[in-house]
């Protein structure tokens, strides 16, 4: 059974920092993970992914140089580490994975919104609030 749980949300000032973690259970090895968000009002995006097999990461353009993915296999934990957070960073963020999902630039991640990004499992998701 698959399974994909979101931590680390929270209310932090403009400035700070946070880190997202995933933890993915019964998830097969070769497929890629995803971070995706969605703020009130407007339509899940992509946020960042992680290839599987060579470690190849994607970052939307509007958190280029603030966001870093990581993955530690041990711990089945995908991270994302969110640095001089934005209000408009604020949204909740979930990652998610699928046979059909691949990593690529997130740009065209996005454009597959009317299949569901190729995804076939979505965590819960974590809620991100940047205010001060």
């Amino acid at each position: 059974q698959v399974r994909l749980v979101e931590s680390g949300g929270d209310l932090v000032q403009p400035g700070g920092s946070l880190r997202l973690a995933c933890v993915v259970s019964g998830v097969p090895s070769n497929y890629d993970i995803g971070w995706f968000r969605q703020a009130p009002g407007k339509e899940r995006e992509g946020v960042s992914c992680m290839n599987t097999w060579d470690g190849t990461t994607h970052f939307a353009a509007s958190v280029k140089g603030r966001f870093t993915i990581s993955r530690d296999n041990v711990k089945n934990t995908v991270y994302l580490q969110m640095n001089s957070l934005k209000p408009e960073d604020t949204a909740v963020y979930y990652c998610a994975t699928g046979s059909k999902f691949g990593c690529q630039e997130i740009e065209g991640i996005n454009r597959l919104s009317g299949v569901n990004y190729g995804v076939d499992y979505w965590g819960e998701g974590t809620q991100v609030t940047v205010s001060s």
